[in-house]
């Protein structure tokens, strides 16, 4: 069993920008979501994670090592798809594979190349293995992403936002894929798509102004707002009014009329109606009650 124990751990950047604040976490074997908007601090802390940046304080340990004093302890281990990278231009999957196996320490030639075999197939490209990477999808590239973060067989994977800009049907394919992977390492999500973490993970922390604000089991969090969520449909020109009146956690439009949820333990007037709630109503329903703590 692989385990990573985050304590105490905050990043403020030389700009002066808090970006983690008081970080307590700890991670074992499977898939592990962290949700959070855009600026939550995510990218920070998988950066943090990954030994590309200290942190101002805090640390982080792996299978009982210190990885802000022994990185190379991390990095040994780490499978990291980045938000974005990038890849030399005319040169195949097979082979840009090939150089990044030997920059991971895989130095055996015979042993290297079943290695790359084994992953262009695992992630479904060994029949593109003679195309140049920049020529893929998005979705093939995040594939192929995939595949080098498992150089090496790690034990450790952290992915950062990856079904972003995918179609449904390859972002199905690519959270299939990382679902057979996290059954023997520790895999992070980190994204903003609510159903990515709902679908795949069975531990979760929500990420807020580089706060962990929730942290636990997907169903365990959404049956605490059991019976709390009421929805009504109400003219756009009413919104407002309802903001001061009632704890509206979101908002969406429904075939051109506005649909509000608000958080109450008790139906908050007529035309309101239950509903069964969903991991995006705690999700928004946390994000607003620490809102109002802060204010």
């Amino acid at each position: 069993m692989n385990t990573l124990r985050i304590h105490n751990l905050s990043k403020t950047y030389p700009n002066g920008v808090r970006a983690l604040n008081d970080i307590n976490l700890e991670i074992t074997n499977g898939m592990f979501g962290l949700l959070g908007a855009n600026g939550a601090g995510k990218s920070s802390l998988m950066r943090t994670i990954a030994s590309l940046q200290e942190p101002t304080s805090g640390s982080i340990s792996f299978n009982g090592s210190d990885i802000i004093k022994k990185p190379e302890d991390m990095r040994k281990y780490l499978g990291y798809l980045p938000q974005e990278f990038g890849v030399y231009p005319k040169i195949s999957a097979e082979k840009l594979l090939n150089h990044l196996a030997v920059l991971k320490g895989i130095l055996d030639a015979k042993q290297r190349k079943e290695h790359v075999t084994a992953l262009l197939q695992q992630v479904n490209l060994y029949q593109h293995r003679k195309k140049s990477v920049y020529t893929f999808s998005g979705g093939m590239r995040q594939r192929f992403g995939i595949a080098q973060a498992l150089l090496g067989n790690p034990k450790l994977i952290i992915v950062d936002e990856p079904t972003a800009g995918l179609d449904p049907e390859e972002s199905n394919r690519f959270l299939n894929l990382l679902s057979e992977i996290g059954e023997n390492v520790i895999v992070i999500l980190s994204t903003h798509i609510v159903e990515d973490v709902r679908n795949l993970c069975p531990k979760m922390a929500i990420l807020s102004n580089g706060e962990i604000i929730s942290e636990g089991n997907p169903k365990d969090l959404v049956a605490s707002i059991e019976g709390k969520i009421w929805t009504k449909t109400v003219p756009k020109k009413d919104i407002e009014g309802y903001r001061k009146t009632f704890d509206v956690i979101s908002t969406k439009l429904v075939a051109g009329e506005t649909q509000l949820s608000v958080l109450s333990d008790h139906k908050p007037e007529d035309g309101f109606e239950a509903i069964t709630p969903n991991l995006e109503d705690f999700y928004f329903a946390i994000l607003f009650k620490n809102s109002t703590k802060k204010q």
